[in-house]
């Protein structure tokens, strides 16, 4: 990963209703129960108290960072995270093999 990449990342997550969305669809995978695309969405809307084009205008800077994927179900926008950028952030803040 390079520092224009994580620059960007980190730029997405620096707002806080964007960080809140993103943890949001991360804690939604990461459940095993069944609820439709809007249902996480007007969770989403009712918890920030903000608008649909509020949460699409988040959502496309989230996706534009690469930590989330998009894509259509009918009506519905179905967001998921995008496992190989964690899985990169983890590697590029392990600060394991640091002196102590």
């Amino acid at each position: 990963m390079n520092t224009k990449q994580l620059a960007r990342i980190h730029k997405a997550l620096s707002n806080e209703n964007r960080l809140e969305i993103f943890l949001s669809i991360l804690e939604y995978e990461q459940k095993d129960f069944e609820a439709t695309p809007d249902c996480i969405m007007q969770k989403i809307r009712r918890n920030l108290c903000i608008g649909a084009p509020t949460v699409s205008h988040h959502l496309k800077e989230l996706s534009d960072a690469g930590l989330i994927s998009t894509a259509k179900d009918g009506k519905y926008l179905v967001a998921t995270v995008n496992k190989d950028i964690i899985k990169d952030l983890s590697n590029e803040f392990n600060f394991s093999g640091m002196n102590q």
